[in-house]
């Protein structure tokens, strides 16, 4: 079906080219990294985690949350769904592909990713985070691509890839799981040091995957002949506004016991991300913007109204996906840095060799996720659906 990615319109094509230019300068400035070291970046020993994992830690919830749609499908046959499961499962693949690609560019010599193979250690979180990424990323590019040649050839999945679907559904919250476990269980740093990090990755997850799902579905809508089906992203929306009010509420929960305890320790990070500590605030801008976003976004998800409509809701999505990114994406990894154990502040902000490797992964990323969904959609236009989103046999 790969065959299928080379055929496109121009659109199609100065997509590509674009995402290349893109790629093409993150990977320049990834040899300058390279040859100059970690360096170049805003990272410093007070800081030791910066954009990079920050990236890695949201894009492991943004695949995560193709279980809010896979498993409505297929475990509780949730029509609907039938025309984007498998688009949520390839949001999957490339969001895991970035996952794997920040972790590579953020370890400065890139052979340092073979000591986690050549000397394993079981009793590392990082072990267990490749094993867990590793096995979700081949679940659900096997899936996935079984179930779209199926659909083209119009015969059922063979009844065997039904447990490694299941297998794939019980294994998504496990990767968002043991990468909370990575922050939740460092001691020294107060800001992570929390029973209900990994719940709120969860929620946070559930929230923005679907919120990106519904701006590729509308997206899909207005350029292809493909529609995914307006009852499907109405209820993405309901799914991304009930897990937006969790995240929330459980981020509410962290402010108010580190403040009713009166702990140092809890309050600072807390006042440096909304109002600064002894004049450093370079991190203030990004967590109003998050607040701001999730302030306009969580009353369109809310409410039908508002919800139904299209421009609406495609703006509260992208705000919701922003919004999230922001505060998962950078605030989270750099305000547990700070201030450090001694009580003083060493701020951080991404350099331009940073940044441009940054946008060079995500455009990695984008690349397969527009090759996956042109072989999709290809197939996808070819199959005629009914008004539950089933599969009707061409005559």
């Amino acid at each position: 079906m790969l065959e299928l990615a080379i055929k496109g319109s121009r659109r199609y094509w100065s997509w590509v080219i674009f995402l290349l230019v893109l790629i093409g300068a993150g990977f320049i400035a990834y040899l300058y990294q390279f040859r100059v070291g970690l360096g170049v970046t805003g990272m410093s020993r007070d800081v030791s985690w910066g954009l990079y994992i920050g990236q890695f830690t949201y894009l492991v919830g943004v695949a995560a949350s193709a279980v809010t749609i896979v498993l409505p499908y297929y475990l509780h046959n949730y029509k609907k769904y039938g025309r984007i499961a498998i688009l949520g499962e390839f949001v999957a693949v490339a969001s895991v592909s970035m996952c794997m690609l920040f972790i590579f560019v953020d370890l400065g010599q890139p052979l340092r990713v073979l000591n986690v193979l050549l000397h394993p250690t079981p009793n590392s979180v990082m072990f267990f985070d490749m094993i867990v990424l590793s096995g979700y990323l081949f679940l659900n590019i096997l899936c996935g691509w079984y179930i779209l040649g199926s659909e083209r050839k119009e015969v059922p999945p063979a009844g065997w890839i039904k447990p490694f679907i299941i297998l794939a559904i019980c294994w998504a919250p496990s990767i968002h799981i043991v990468t909370a476990f990575l922050y939740q269980g460092l001691p020294g740093r107060h800001y992570w040091l929390t029973a209900i990090m990994a719940a709120k990755f969860l929620s946070s997850a559930f929230a923005s995957g679907p919120a990106l799902l519904i701006v590729i579905s509308l997206i899909l809508r207005k350029f292809t002949k493909f529609d995914p089906g307006w009852d499907a992203i109405q209820t993405m929306g309901k799914t991304s506004a009930y897990f937006l009010i969790a995240t929330i509420a459980f981020y509410l929960f962290e402010v108010f016991t580190a403040f009713y305890s009166n702990i140092p320790g809890h309050m600072h990070p807390i006042q440096y991300l909304f109002t600064g500590i002894h004049g450093h605030t370079k991190l203030v801008p990004v967590m109003w913007t998050c607040t701001a976003l999730l302030a306009i976004a969580l009353p369109i998800l809310v409410i039908p109204s508002f919800r139904k409509n299209e421009r609406l809701l495609g703006f509260a999505a992208v705000a919701t996906f922003l919004a999230l990114w922001l505060e998962k994406g950078i605030s989270l990894v750099v305000g547990g840095f700070i201030p450090n154990p001694f009580e003083r502040v060493f701020e951080y902000w991404p350099t331009v060799p940073e940044t441009l490797v940054t946008i060079g992964v995500w455009g990695i990323g984008f690349l397969i996720l527009t090759i996956l969904y042109k072989v999709a959609i290809s197939v996808k236009e070819e199959i005629v659906f009914d008004k539950y989103g089933e599969k009707q046999i061409r005559s």
